[in-house]
């Protein structure tokens, strides 16, 4: 296999072949596709904001007071006496104006009819979804925050409907599953005209199937999740599967590979899908991290070297469990269990290596015009290296191994032109085809 070639004019070798688009796309303008539980998480949201800022403005005015000689509350970056408490009653009040809205908001629900019909595939709302998520899903996990998303199964942006797609007979053995990156959603493998599950749909005979998960969340905790989604898929799925594929972009490739390292484990309950793997397929995952999750340590570190920005550190902790992740490249809960994810540390990481028996693919790109030593550990493809997307350590035991004919390097390409590229999905093809 020949990788594909270089070309300066990136942007013009998109592919064309479309999916096929859902006709109950919604066309109303991003403010008509609120729905009544949106008030309820940015009321929840703007409460918390508040409570962080107050914080915030507290932590401010007691290293003022400090280093004056003034002792401080009973925690780090509290005042005490009039000052403690005016600022005491600002969270306390805003509690109790967030509890009064959630519960008035949740009963008023019922009452709100939405613009858009239930089936209707809400674009802009959903990739806002996707990016807060991301930023902050864990929070609103915990919180029980409506604007939490939940994993499951999608196709043309719906719901995946497994009786419909028997009584059609779109279902064949041969399933894709599509993972995608953080941030994003299912809907944005559609890019630039083109989405490469219809391509292979098409080409190959798949039936692809889209993930869409909160990436906010630790990678292990969605691999997790993973490993029991496809092992209900695979058992409810209309037609015996005779060939699994997962094809994954940046973060979605570390969720495949946790789901399969959780799966080959030991008494694994929801392992059932991993025999039937066969082809596993990541785009610019950072398999071994990536430099820009690594910048905000030291962010963190550099606003807590003096008294005055030290309260300001808060906002370097509002980074999700997701993009702490991918400081080096977490799968398993053991690398992050039992440690500060915002405090600097060296590479700890349990080695995870590519599943067995399974055909493993890397596809990296760089922004490069050639390979070399500032193209691969500094431009990579804008976000991720390119030494990290193929897996290269420089410890052998970190290093995944992939053979020459299962990589491709893309040259003057960006992150997310890896889904709409000519060549990716040519190359994807010939892979999957083979």
């Amino acid at each position: 296999m020949t990788p594909p070639s270089p070309r300066a004019d990136a942007g013009s070798g998109s592919a064309r072949t479309a999916a096929k688009p859902s006709q109950r796309v919604s066309k109303t303008g991003p403010m008509k596709q609120l729905r009544a539980s949106d008030l309820r998480g940015v009321a929840r949201l703007a409460a918390q904001a508040t409570i962080s800022v107050s914080r915030v403005a507290e932590g401010v005015h007691q290293s003022v007071l400090g280093t004056l000689g003034l002792p401080g509350g009973a925690q780090p970056g509290q005042a005490r006496g009039l000052t403690g408490l005016v600022y005491q009653s600002v969270r306390g009040v805003t509690r109790l104006v967030d509890a009064g809205l959630q519960a008035g908001l949740a009963r008023l629900e019922p009452f709100f009819e939405a613009e858009t019909p239930p089936s209707g595939v809400q674009w802009e709302r959903e990739a806002v979804l996707a990016a807060l998520n991301g930023v902050m899903g864990d929070r609103l996990q915990n919180d029980g925050n409506p604007l939490c998303t939940r994993m499951g199964w999608y196709q043309h942006g719906l719901p995946l409907d497994l009786p419909t797609l028997a009584a059609r007979g779109a279902a064949t053995g041969k399933l894709l599953v599509l993972v995608h990156g953080l941030c994003m959603n299912d809907l944005q493998w559609q890019r630039d005209g083109h989405d490469h599950g219809a391509h292979l749909a098409q080409a190959l005979g798949y039936t692809p199937v889209y993930l869409r998960y909160n990436t906010g969340l630790h990678i292990s905790d969605n691999g997790a999740q993973l490993s029991a989604q496809l092992h209900e898929l695979v058992a409810r799925w209309p037609v015996p599967v005779s060939e699994l594929s997962l094809l994954a972009h940046s973060m979605g490739g570390l969720v495949a590979r946790s789901a399969c390292a959780q799966a080959a484990a030991p008494g694994a309950p929801d392992a059932a899908w991993l025999p039937l793997l066969r082809h596993l397929v990541f785009l610019g995952t950072p398999h071994h991290g990536a430099p820009l999750a690594r910048a905000g340590q030291w962010v963190h570190a550099l606003l807590g070297r003096s008294v005055y920005s030290r309260p300001f550190a808060r906002l370097a902790r509002l980074r999700s469990a997701g993009i702490t992740d991918l400081h080096y490249g977490h799968l398993l809960a053991s690398d992050w269990q039992g440690r500060d994810r915002f405090r600097q540390s060296p590479d700890a990481r349990t080695p995870v290596p590519l599943p067995a028996g399974v055909a493993a693919y890397a596809v990296a790109a760089t922004l490069g015009a050639r390979r070399g030593a500032a193209a691969e550990r500094l431009l990579g493809d804008g976000l991720v290296p390119l030494r990290s997307a193929l897996g290269v350590h420089d410890e052998a035991g970190r290093t995944l191994g992939f053979p020459k004919g299962r990589q491709a390097v893309c040259y003057c390409m960006g992150h997310l032109q890896l889904l709409g590229d000519v060549r990716v999905a040519q190359q994807l093809e010939r892979w999957l085809g083979s």
